[in-house]
């Protein structure tokens, strides 16, 4: 195993107990398992893949808003296969659920969060709007 290699699963072993204590929350608020495990797809995707795909690798906790547009409007819509207008919505439901419980637990900075947050309810639409311009492009008039 080489040394990114490493790193990646140093990562994704540091942000696996994130993802259980979230559920544990979903669940303890009376969410159905089916609504936890996307959340928690949701957030593991943009976590586990996006933010060790390019340098500097990074864990969940250290996200920021500089990740949040370039993962909704352009790298989810290219990398995952079931990307589409209600894929978006969905995570976006979930990071905020997830980085809203992220603040509250004191794994990150209320400012950072404030700042995700912000961005995730101005530019909703727009994300949005780039699923669907991209779905549109992909598939055309079938």
């Amino acid at each position: 195993m080489d040394d990114y290699d490493q790193q990646v699963a140093a990562i994704h072993a540091y942000n696996a107990p994130f993802y259980e204590q979230f559920a544990a929350w979903l669940a303890a608020s009376g969410l159905s398992e089916r609504t936890i495990r996307t959340h928690v797809e949701n957030v593991q995707f943009f976590a586990d893949e996006f933010l060790t795909y390019y340098e500097p690798l990074r864990r969940v906790d250290e996200a920021d808003v500089s990740d949040v547009g370039p993962f909704l409007s352009d790298w989810f819509l290219r990398k995952a296969v079931w990307s589409s207008p209600s894929a978006v919505r969905s995570t976006i439901a979930s990071f905020k659920k997830f980085f809203r419980w992220m603040e509250q637990q004191g794994h990150m900075d209320a400012g950072a969060v404030a700042e995700i947050l912000l961005d995730l309810k101005e530019n909703r639409d727009e994300y949005i709007e780039d699923a669907e311009a991209y779905e549109a492009d992909l598939f055309g008039d079938w």
